[in-house]
């Protein structure tokens, strides 16, 4: 008779707990500005081993305004906890893409750092590069090439799908931001204590908690795969797709990380939509809409004044130059109307033989609410009301809302479109 060893089972991870510790392992090394970004940061890291599950790979990009804010230490503990991490501060298009499209068992973790050398304002633009880091967030992304097979040549597509951490300073282009979950890093306050990262001895720590994340993505590979989680209210369209496989996640792990991911999505979609200067058309678009402050109507010049004379903007300093109202023509023409007319100035009858150029609100109104964030109901208004320039004693219109013309007057209380009178105009 032969004797039969006993089968020993390893018992399941437990998702919640193993995510406990792979956060606990971050908070030894890393200050990040908010309880969402360890959330953000922790999901992240599991999700570069369940890639292939979703239809989206989020970059998460760690921006300070200075440095020494612990952008490269939070490059390097994720450096520890995910597969195949390839580490650059820099790389040319061809050679990323080449690295990513090769064996896709063996596709690499982008962790790119110093990237404002690449994308900031003294970096030539690199265009090629950050079409490949934007075709590579889609799973069915990729860049074409001409590829020389004997005498001829043909066009083969390359996939350039892969996880992509990114550290820099200041801001990078748009569409890398719009994919983005952003990271504000700033330097540790005095009070703010962290273990130094002693690669020899860290490094074997954090490649034990890989490891576990590495199984421990293995038995939820099923659950995650194509999953559709409830998003929170308001996170839609491209935050969505963002979030979504960080989401899931959260949910295959269970215990308190699907309320955690979900707190954590609300709250850096929010932050990173109240920094969104997005284009600085938006900007603009924000600025004119406070200024006209429900006015019908404002004169060019009155608006650029008013523009070029706002604190904390950027209109007074365009490369060098205030703005203008040729360049604010140029601005606003790039938007449409509700009727899908270039946004232009029109007449404005100022005195019984003049008429001047301005922008009615009317025209604005789509462009408003379309791309400006929406104003809560108890925010005081940016800017000082503009100065009245429609006279009601000429048949401009019948009595319609101005700017103010006492700037005191901006903290008025304004009826309501419901109360106004008949004959009398109001702005949406």
């Amino acid at each position: 008779m032969t004797d039969t060893a006993p089968t020993v089972t390893t018992p399941a991870e437990n998702g919640a707990t193993l995510l406990d510790d792979i956060e606990r392992h971050h908070r030894r090394f890393n200050v990040f500005p908010s309880e969402a970004a360890y959330v953000a940061v922790v999901l992240w890291d599991a999700h570069a081993h369940l890639v292939d599950c979703f239809g989206t790979t989020p970059r998460i990009a760690f921006l300070s305004p200075e440095p020494q804010s612990g952008k490269t230490r939070a490059l390097e503990i994720i450096q520890t906890l995910t597969p195949n991490p390839m580490v650059t501060n820099d790389i040319s298009a061809s050679a990323l893409f080449r690295s990513i499209s090769g064996d896709p068992g063996s596709r690499p973790t982008i962790l790119f750092d110093e990237v404002d050398t690449v994308f900031g304002p003294k970096a030539a633009g690199n265009e090629d590069l950050r079409g490949l880091i934007n075709s590579g967030y889609r799973r069915t992304g990729g860049v074409w090439r001409s590829v020389r097979e004997g005498d001829t040549h043909k066009v083969v597509k390359f996939p350039v799908y892969a996880a992509l951490a990114l550290g820099g300073l200041g801001d990078l282009p748009d569409t890398i931001m719009g994919r983005s979950i952003v990271i504000r890093m700033r330097r540790r306050a005095p009070n703010e204590k962290v273990e130094p990262f002693r690669e020899r001895i860290h490094e074997p720590e954090g490649h034990a908690l890989r490891d576990r994340l590495a199984a421990w993505a293995d038995t939820v590979r099923e659950q995650v795969d194509g999953a559709w989680p409830e998003m929170p209210e308001g996170v839609t369209d491209r935050p969505a797709d963002v979030w979504e496989p960080l989401i899931a996640i959260a949910e295959a792990a269970g215990g308190d990380w699907p309320a955690r991911a979900r707190a954590a999505c609300t709250y850096l979609v929010k932050a990173a939509q109240s920094d969104d200067s997005g284009s600085l058309g938006i900007r603009l678009l924000t600025d004119v809409r406070a200024i006209f402050d429900g006015a019908e109507r404002i004169l060019s010049n009155v608006l650029v004044e008013k523009l070029n004379d706002l604190d904390d903007a950027p209109w007074a300093d365009l490369d060098g130059r205030p703005l203008t109202t040729r360049i604010l023509s140029q601005m606003l023409g790039e938007y449409v109307t509700a009727a899908g007319k270039p946004i232009k100035t029109r007449n404005i009858k100022t005195a019984p033989k003049t008429v001047l150029k301005g922008y009615y609100a009317e025209d604005l109104a789509d462009a408003w609410l379309r791309y400006c964030p929406s104003v809560p109901e108890t925010a005081a208004t940016a800017a000082t009301a503009a100065t009245a320039q429609v006279t009601p004693l000429f048949p401009v219109a019948a009595e319609v809302a101005v700017a103010a013309t006492d700037p005191g007057s901006a903290t008025t209380e304004q009826p309501s479109p419901a109360a106004a009178p008949a004959g009398h105009a109001t702005a949406h």
